[in-house]
């Protein structure tokens, strides 16, 4: 059987829907199931059991023997939070805990890192994993990221076969739930909805004008689709970029919310929040190289197709997917 942690969020949800689709429903999910509000991301979908978040350490020491893959997503990811021993608790420790268990286990893993570990990008953003340990994230989210990827690259005893992907800027279904953390496509999609306008941080870099911030955004569906290849492809071990490997605008985003929509664009700024204006990123464009010399050839959904489809197929009919 497969497990999929944090499969009652956002990716973990339509990673799961994504396995589903290949007739894969032998799975385990692992969440923190008491928040209601997440149970329409997994209600339909085929699986074989659910565990809690804080159960599934000792379940899966005694159960090893019957998984056969994991793909951890799970993850504390909000950007805002500053207290870092949660993010050693649920980010760093508890992944390895689980990659101890596949290695000793003999078991592969997938898990989820973050664009978030390049900080300001001083390094780029290559996936080359000798640049690893210079890269200063902005926050201790990012740092929790970038601490694990670290420990990883430093293990002699690992699973048989494992990766980990740093998540660009995700968007996509089953996003209702994230509150302040869901992407801005949805935020403007409500926006929109409202007020008909759509508020987007003004720039406070003089390298960027208002909106002309620049992003790496990649759509949830691609993002499984390489996760799902990576799984059946058994590709090299070892960390890479999961981004389009394009970096588009908050203004381009901005105007394919409008697009989809079929109404004209019309867009305030206001100052980006105290709490993050100094961790802010102006630009992130994943180098996408290493994953198409794996043997990855599919292209990426274009941002006007992605926010499309998201639009008009989920978010208008509050579909999930």
């Amino acid at each position: 059987m497969i497990v999929v942690t944090g499969a009652a969020g956002f990716i973990g949800s339509c990673l799961v829907s994504r396995l589903n689709a290949d007739g894969i429903t032998d799975l385990i999910l692992v969440d923190d199931f008491s928040k209601k509000e997440k149970s329409a991301n997994y209600s339909g979908k085929k699986y074989s059991k659910l565990i809690e978040r804080s159960e599934f350490i000792n379940w899966f020491g005694s159960n090893a023997s019957s998984v056969s893959y994991i793909f951890h997503i799970g993850a504390r990811t909000d950007t805002t939070e500053f207290n870092k021993s949660i993010f050693d608790e649920l980010n760093v420790n508890y992944t390895k805990d689980i990659w101890n268990i596949c290695s000793q286990n003999k078991i592969g893993l997938s898990y989820a890192s973050s664009a978030a570990t390049y900080g300001l990008g001083e390094f780029g953003y290559d996936d080359d994993e000798s640049k690893i340990p210079q890269l200063k994230p902005l926050n201790p989210y990012g740092d929790s990221k970038n601490s694990f990827d670290i420990w990883a690259l430093q293990q002699k005893q690992t699973p048989p076969v494992w990766h980990g992907f740093k998540f660009f800027n995700v968007y996509g279904p089953n996003e209702f739930h994230k509150g302040r953390m869901a992407s801005v496509i949805f935020h403007s999609f409500n926006q929109i909805k409202e007020k008909g306008f759509v508020k987007l941080f003004r720039s406070h870099n003089p390298k960027y004008k208002d909106g002309g911030q620049l992003r790496d955004f990649i759509y949830v569906k691609d993002l499984v689709d390489v996760l799902v290849f990576s799984y059946r492809n058994k590709i090299k071990n070892g960390i890479y970029n999961l981004g389009s490997g394009t970096a588009r605008t908050f203004l381009d985003l901005a105007n394919a919310t409008f697009k989809a929509l079929n109404k004209e664009p019309k867009i305030e700024f206001i100052d980006t929040p105290i709490d993050i204006r100094d961790k802010y990123q102006y630009f992130t464009e994943a180098n996408m190289k290493k994953l198409a010399a794996a043997g990855y050839k599919k292209s990426f959904t274009s941002l006007e197709d992605g926010v499309n489809d998201y639009v008009k197929n989920y978010l208008a009919v509050h579909k999930y997917f």
